[in-house]
């Protein structure tokens, strides 16, 4: 009887598996409209691949501005939102107003954040860390960002 009860359990999580692992090999395609990818910046952006900690070129950046999605365009950060979290990544503990979408990851651990225009992956965000008085921590990989100086035009979203 109990040899019976695994195989069934067995047989009806066969179709689950399927279903997780053709969801998570699905590649995004580049929409010609956005931004021109590097191959890199593809594998972060469409494939959700992550920058390895302490590499990216905003870590620990500075300088007063605003953070765009390498993408689109879309303005998703400003430089006032930004601390040191000392994670490997640029980190943020507010977005611009709609401008990111927080979207559960497939395992329910964490929650994936990505542009709300065009989709692309940001990150991750983590709730209940205590860092800032927000208490939230946007980790956002550099490749998936453009950062835009203070007075230097902001160039147009591509919707």
């Amino acid at each position: 009887m109990k040899t019976i009860l695994i195989i069934l359990s067995l047989i009806c999580s066969i179709p689950l598996v399927s279903a997780c692992q053709q969801k998570a090999t699905k590649k995004m395609e580049q929409n010609a409209k956005f931004n021109k990818l590097s191959d890199y910046e593809k594998k972060v952006i469409l494939e959700k691949a992550t920058d390895r900690p302490y590499t990216g070129e905003y870590t620990d950046n500075k300088k007063t501005g605003t953070y765009i999605c390498r993408q689109c365009n879309n303005p998703l950060y400003e430089s006032k939102d930004k601390f040191d979290s000392h994670c490997g990544w640029p980190s943020f503990d507010d977005e611009i107003k709609g401008s990111v979408k927080q979207i559960p990851d497939a395992d329910g651990m964490r929650v994936e954040i990505v542009c709300n225009n065009c989709q692309g992956h940001l990150g991750h965000v983590f709730m209940g860390e205590g860092f800032t008085s927000k208490n939230t921590r946007h980790c956002v990989n550099s490749t998936s960002m453009v950062f835009v100086e203070l007075g230097k035009d902001l160039p147009q979203v591509i919707k």
